[in-house]
Order: structure tokens, then C-alpha cells, then sequence
């Protein structure tokens, strides 16, 4: 692993805050304009619009940082934007199970999203540090990605995460009760001078807990790339800022890539062996780009030859 870098410039930080913010802006106001009623195709070109806002910003990273941080932080892109693919399946359960409205999601979704934007960068801000300080967490790092691959490989279909079982909505319930009937946009109502927690906000909740435990595999993994604090908060935030129209796409197109979950596995295995032998083999960045790519090229590929066979629960 290459030590932690220090040259990405203050004008860098400034330069991707600015489009985040105004990124989120407009993604928020053309979800807006649909009431969360997006087809698959406005979908598709959303998300398209925002990994070609990614691949420019690792443009200006290659021309004013050079070639090695851009492909970095591409790096970092792909492999964090291939992991949140199996998240988005499990947002999917929680809006299901609280029954959300399409026109309330984009606000859940909004929610869920800003708040993971503070709690990656402290992640990664902590990841970071304790690599830094004490080299062996590398390696604990590496282990708990492949117990992680491992177990979803060997996760059977009627193992799907249940919302109803997520601890954080037994203490909300402990703490206020839940207006189980109430669909509006609130996430608190008044009835009788008694406080009630309303199931968007349960699912806001909910949303957040699953991303805090999808970010203890995820950061490591990117960490795997680099230790890079700017390359790996920035490309995180690139990919989480673009989730909300990867949800309206992959809602739409749920059960067609039943192999993504193998994909995604093997992707885990191969970043938490990469970090194991970290300090004996150095992988390429461009070899680790290519494996990435190509594991989830494959897992696509698949689904669509073999579309018959029902693979994720």
C-alpha cells in the first residue's frame, strides 16, 4: 500500500464541493419535477449523467493531479458504484415494507444520502488514520472482506434482510411510537397532544443503519486502492450522490441480474486479498481496474444469457 497523500491541492476539495452541492441541486429539483415517478429510461439517463460527471472530475484529477490519482479514484468509483448496486436492492425491501409512496422516496432517499455523506467521511477519516498509525489493520481489514464475500455467497434466498428486524426501528419504537397508518411527508405528526414517529422517517432510519453497515465493507475496500483521504472520500461521494437515480433504474429492472450477487461477492474476496498480500505483491491499479470491470461485466453478462434462472431471492 502507498502512504497517505498530502498533495491533492485545496482548490481540489473546494472544486468537488462545489459539484457535489450543485450535482444534488439539480438532481433534486428534476426528481422534484417527476413527483418520484421516474421511468426506467429517464432512469438510465440520469445515471448517466452522473458517471459522466464522475469520469470528468477524474479528468481534471489526471490533468491537475496526474495519471495516478485519476486512476485511483476511477478505481475507487467503480468498485464502490459496483457495491452499492446490492444496496439499492435492499432500499428497495425497506420502502416495500414500510409501504413509501414513489412521490415520497426521492425525499427518503435524499435524507439517506446527506446523511451518509458525513458519516463516509468519517469513516474514511478513521479508516485512514488507523492504517496510518497501525499498519496491521490492513489486514484486518482484508479479513473482514472476505468473511464478508463469503457469507453472501453462501447466503441462501430466503435470507433476505428484513427491515422489520433492523435494532435501530426496535429502539425508535422503544423511544416514540410508530404511526404505522400515516403516509404523508412527515416524519413526526402530533395526534391527541402525543409525538409519533411516521414510516418515512422510520424508513429514513432504516436506510441509514444499512448504509453504516454497507460502509464497514465498502471503506475498506476502497482503502485497498488507496489511502488517499481525498481520493476516497471523493470517489465514494460520486457514487453515493448518484444513488438515488440507480434506485429508480435497478426498481424498475429488480430480478434481472440475479448474478450481480455473486459479483459483487467475488469483488469482496478479491479487494480483501488484495489488502492481505498488500505489503508483499503490489497490484497494478490498472490491473485491479480490469478485474473489477471485468467481475462485473461477467455478472451482467450472465444474468442476461441466463435470465430463466431465479438466483437472488
Amino acid at each position: 500500500m502507498e502512504p497517505v497523500s498530502t498533495s491533492v491541492s485545496v482548490a481540489m476539495w473546494v472544486a468537488f464541493w462545489v459539484i457535489v452541492l450543485v450535482a444534488l441541486f439539480i438532481d433534486l429539483a428534476v426528481l422534484n419535477k417527476h413527483h418520484g415517478k421516474v421511468n426506467i429510461k429517464e432512469a438510465a439517463v440520469m445515471v448517466g449523467i452522473w458517471i459522466t460527471l464522475a469520469l470528468l472530475f477524474g479528468g481534471a484529477i489526471w490533468l491537475f493531479e496526474g495519471p495516478q490519482h485519476a486512476l485511483e479514484f476511477y478505481t475507487g468509483y467503480v468498485l464502490e458504484y459496483s457495491l452499492s448496486i446490492d444496496n439499492m436492492f435492499v432500499f428497495i425491501l425497506i420502502f416495500g415494507y414500510f409501504a413509501i409512496a414513489h412521490e415520497l422516496q426521492p425525499k427518503a432517499l435524499l435524507w439517506g444520502i446527506l446523511g451518509a455523506v458525513l458519516l463516509r467521511f468519517i469513516f474514511i477519516f478513521v479508516g485512514v488514520q488507523l492504517i496510518s498509525m497501525f499498519t496491521w489493520t490492513i489486514y484486518l481489514f482484508g479479513v473482514l472482506l472476505i468473511f464478508t464475500a463469503s457469507k453472501m455467497l453462501l447466503q441462501k434466498e430466503d435470507d433476505n434482510f428484513d427491515p422489520g428486524q433492523s435494532f435501530i426501528l426496535k429502539i425508535l419504537q422503544k423511544l416514540i411510537p410508530l404511526k404505522t397508518d400515516y403516509q404523508g411527508p412527515n416524519f413526526f405528526i402530533r395526534e391527541n397532544s402525543k409525538w409519533f414517529a411516521t414510516p418515512l422517517f422510520a424508513a429514513v432510519l432504516v436506510i441509514e443503519m444499512s448504509d453504516l453497515i454497507f460502509a464497514v465493507d465498502s471503506i475498506p475496500a476502497v482503502l485497498s486502492i488507496t489511502q488517499d483521504t481525498f481520493l476516497v472520500y471523493s470517489s465514494n461521494i460520486f457514487a453515493i450522490i448518484g444513488l438515488r437515480s440507480l434506485y429508480f433504474l435497478l426498481s424498475g429492472m429488480a430480478g434481472k441480474f440475479p448474478y450481480l450477487k455473486y459479483g459483487i461477492s467475488v469483488i469482496l474476496f478479491f479487494v480483501g486479498v488484495k489488502m492481505l498480500l498488500s505489503h508483499f505483491i503490489a497490484i497494478p491499479i490498472l490491473v485491479s481496474l480490469g478485474v473489477i470491470v471485468g467481475i462485473l461485466g461477467l455478472s451482467i453478462a450472465a444474468s442476461k444469457i441466463w435470465p430463466q434462472k431465479t438466483v437472488r431471492g
